[in-house]
């Protein structure tokens, strides 16, 4: 029997995540430089592997020069 650790929603707000970063023409070495954080970090952010709370996610959404609301589903 097989565990779905993540829900949809996190699935969802994953992929915008990546989306926003290509779509900012940054890479995650680049994106990771602005945030202060790793590269690692931010990989395991965009693979699933590890969440962010809502304030790491403003912080995202302030890098990407997105409304908050565009990774929200």
């Amino acid at each position: 029997m097989s565990k779905v650790i993540y829900s949809e929603e996190h699935k969802h707000l994953v992929a915008r995540l990546v989306k926003a970063r290509e779509d900012s023409g940054l890479d995650q070495e680049s994106i990771a430089k602005i945030l202060k954080k790793s590269q690692s970090y931010i990989s395991k952010v965009e693979s699933g592997q590890r969440r962010i709370d809502i304030v790491q996610l403003k912080e995202f959404a302030k890098a990407y020069k997105k409304p908050f609301d565009y990774f929200i589903k």
